[in-house]
């Protein structure tokens, strides 16, 4: 080798060594401060873009989330990507992504406002809840994104793509707590626990909160135990101003938290400060926006950042060293579940649940038995981990479990301008074991509606999941007090029907929204009625007892988002039933017949009701109905019976409270439209119309018989106008209605509560 070439050489090992002892370090520090934490995304793209290095990050809170999925290795897009989603929305919010809800844990709805849950050892001291907001969805994230970038780097931040350090809250030492080892979706969860929306976390057995208590721009942090020659900060946040004497959040947060030091501490330093709207605390429906305006003001700032910061980190170098600290995250696959928290029994049923053979299962088919084990009303709460074992390369699933109370107290009913008011009250009691069980006593107590019910429960948990219900129940309905001051007296006014059944029923879950239920039932109905309206306190009313077994089977397919005025989701059912009875008709002192009629009666009806709510525009969403009843069920022994046993189409509240001629029918179709404005938040107005097309209407002779019509003679339309509050405990509404070929078709009524009812053993 020549000594010119050595010579080179030499220089340039000299140059490189020069390079990389006076090689600048570059720190970026992000604020908490919510949905705004958006902007650190939007910072993190314009560095990138315009090759600032990054050699270390540090956060709180939101700044906590974006810092650490940045130091986990994706790029400021997949982050941007994710917390613009509506799975992140729903995180914020505490809403089960739709696709996971599951249907087959949910009960039947009831009349209930409010649920009180207790122990038996724990009623007079009863706690308020710690949080508003479900961190289900939270903590499953972290644990998807975050966990195998923390195996990767042996649990050591320093090790990540990006070293990185997050800041919690430490309420019983007051100070804040800085993490720069351990479980890296543990630490972030911390950092971002905001007082009373999320529950707090025991880490080391203290219990910790959101960073931005006590150190919400951790630029001190960054600088201690990083000591980089340049810090780049992004703030969008500042301290609490002076609280507000009817204020009780600014209160709150000023006893809370501490002032927070707004400035980057080091020399060279650049602070960045989004120009952002105004926006909620969990306002991610903006994230994209909020991403822009971080991108927009950092763009305005490079060339202040270029005086400090002079070297340069590629786009395409930087994709690559991603790449490669990625191809170091094992896959998230589980090989076995722990359980903590529960008696061993309890532990059973939950590994059931989720872990439905010896086989390995990933973070994918996990998701969707874990959602489902959170849609079980025995349990509380759910704390997931991921443990790596290195000699398998597999995970364990930790499971922190929590057991929910076991009585529920239930509080609710109907408060109207029309006289269907009642109240409902209930208590529950659930059993965790290997089995799952829960009874339900329920009482309804009105003027119009009347009932109480008894039933059980038993989900089983294999891998076929099924459970058994059975009840015992009774129903009265006293249209006497509702229909008298309406309608003409195409009926007799005074009309009572009760119904004492024993349902049971099977249950097989199909898919997340789905269930096939199988069954017999055993009945007996009752009608006291006049077939005159020319009657006297001495005279005694006609009475049709039905005596009867049924037996089903059905596909339901339930998502629908509230149990009274939907606005979204869709309900289908397909049910396909047998019925065997002997009607008995005992007439009273006006009916024309004077013999006790029996009968034995049997028939075959298939119903199929499809319900759907379309999302249009903005604002605007539509429904679509459609209902079709088909059986040869015969007419009863008069007009009056036949009418009461033959299904009613009651598609709104206020039909409910009305027996309705018109509306009736053995065989029947209806085709309906639902228009949904959305005014403000949870106040929407909708209009509705339907077209009710009986095959026959049941008609009635000079004798009080009853027969069929002309096929497909006669339709009847029903209107229905409301204004909907769907408050925190129940919905609050006012109503127009109109049903077609009355003498009076237009009805108002003002609601508070749900007019729902109990389970009949023909529905």
């Amino acid at each position: 080798m020549s000594r010119i070439y050595k010579i080179v050489i030499l220089w340039a090992i000299c140059l490189l060594a020069v390079q990389t002892v006076f090689a600048q370090k570059v720190a970026v520090v992000l604020s908490g401060g919510g949905a705004k934490g958006s902007a650190h995304v939007g910072m993190l793209k314009a560095l990138e873009e315009n090759c600032i290095p990054i050699d270390y990050i540090a956060g709180t809170s939101m700044g906590a989330i974006v810092g650490s999925m940045y130091a986990a290795g994706y790029s400021p897009d997949e982050i941007g990507k994710i917390i613009s989603s509506e799975e992140f929305l729903g995180c914020a919010s505490g809403k089960i992504d739709d696709k996971y809800v599951y249907h087959f844990k949910k009960s039947d709805p009831d009349a209930s406002w409010v649920n009180i849950k207790f122990n038996y050892d724990s009623i007079l001291s009863y706690k308020l809840p710690t949080n508003i907001i479900s961190p289900y969805q939270v903590d499953f994230g972290f644990m998807y994104f975050l966990t195998a970038a923390g195996v990767a780097a042996n649990h050591n931040f320093d090790s990540l793509f990006i070293p990185f350090r997050c800041v919690a809250s430490d309420i019983v030492a007051k100070k804040a707590v800085s993490f720069s080892h351990g479980y890296l979706p543990e630490a972030v969860r911390a950092s971002m626990t905001y007082p009373f929306y999320f529950r707090p976390i025991k880490i080391d057995n203290c219990l910790l909160f959101d960073g931005g208590m006590y150190n919400n721009f951790p630029a001190d942090i960054a600088l201690q135990d990083f000591n980089p020659d340049i810090i780049i900060g992004c703030n969008v946040a500042a301290n609490s101003g002076i609280p507000d004497e009817n204020d009780i959040r600014s209160q709150i947060e000023n006893m809370l938290t501490t002032n927070t030091n707004y400035s980057v501490i080091c020399e060279n330093s650049v602070m960045i400060t989004p120009q952002l709207p105004k926006v909620s605390e969990f306002g991610f429906d903006r994230a994209q926006e909020l991403i822009d305006s971080g991108y927009n003001a950092t763009l305005k700032k490079i060339a202040e950042i270029r005086i400090f910061v002079h070297d340069s980190v590629s786009v395409e170098k930087r994709r690559a060293q991603r790449k490669a600290f990625n191809a170091t995250k094992p896959q998230l696959l589980f090989d076995s579940i722990t359980i903590t928290g529960v008696n061993p029994y309890q532990a059973v049923y939950i590994r059931k649940s989720i872990m439905h053979r010896d086989s390995t299962f990933d973070i994918h088919q996990l998701k969707q038995e874990y959602f489902k084990l959170l849609a079980d009303d025995k349990i509380e709460s759910i704390y997931p981990k991921a443990i790596f074992n290195k000699k398998t390369g597999l995970f364990t699933l930790n499971l922190e479990v929590k057991r929910e109370k076991n009585f529920v107290a239930q509080f609710g009913g109907i408060i109207s301008s029309s006289n269907v008011n009642g109240a409902f009250i209930g208590l529950q009691y659930k059993y965790l074991g290997m089995v799952a069980s829960k009874i339900s006593v329920n009482f309804a107590i009105g003027r119009f509606y009347s009932a109480a019910q008894v039933k059980s429960r038993f989900d089983f948990p294999y891998r076929t999941p099924f459970y058994l219900e059975t009840s015992v129940g009774f129903n009265q309905w006293d249209y006497f007090k509702t229909t008298i001051r309406f309608f003409e007296d195409k009926l007799p006014s005074y009309l009572l029907e009760n119904e004492f059944n024993f349902i049971t029923e099977f249950a097989f879950p199909a898919y997340n929204k789905g269930k096939f239920l199988f069954g017999p039932s055993f009945a007996r109905t009752r009608e006291q009625y006049y077939q005159t309206n020319a009657f006297s306190k001495t005279d005694t009313t006609d009475k049709t007892t039905f005596n009867f077994f049924t037996v089903h089977s059905q596909f339901n397919r339930f998502s629908l988002n509230q149990k009274q005025f939907p606005t979204a989701g869709t309900s289908l059912i397909f049910d396909v039933r047998y019925i065997l009875g002997e009607e008995e008709n005992i007439p009273g002192s006006t009916s024309i017949d004077k013999e006790v009629f029996n009968k034995m009666q049997n028939w075959v009806q298939i119903k199929i009701l499809y319900d759907r709510y379309f999302k249009i525009k903005g604002i605007y969403s539509l429904g679509i109905y459609t209902e079709a009843l088909i059986s040869n069920k015969p007419l009863f022994n008069n007009y009056t019976s036949s009418l009461l046993s033959a299904p009613a189409f009651q598609p709104t509240p206020e039909s409910k409270a009305f027996l309705i001629p018109n509306f009736r029918a053995n065989t029947y179709g209806v085709v309906g439209i639902k228009n949904i404005i959305r005014i403000y938040k949870k106040i929407h107005f909708r209009l509705e119309g339907y077209l009710f097309q009986p095959y026959q209407e049941i008609l009635q002779t000079n004798d009080f018989k009853a027969y069929y019509g002309k096929p497909f003679e006669v339709r009847s339309i029903l209107g229905y106008a409301a204004l909907v509050y769907n408050s925190p405990i129940c919905p609050i509404s006012i109503s127009l209605s109109y049903y077609h070929e009355k003498d009076n078709p237009f009805s108002i009524m003002f609601n508070i509560g749900y007019l729902i009812f109990g389970k009949r053993a023909l529905d």
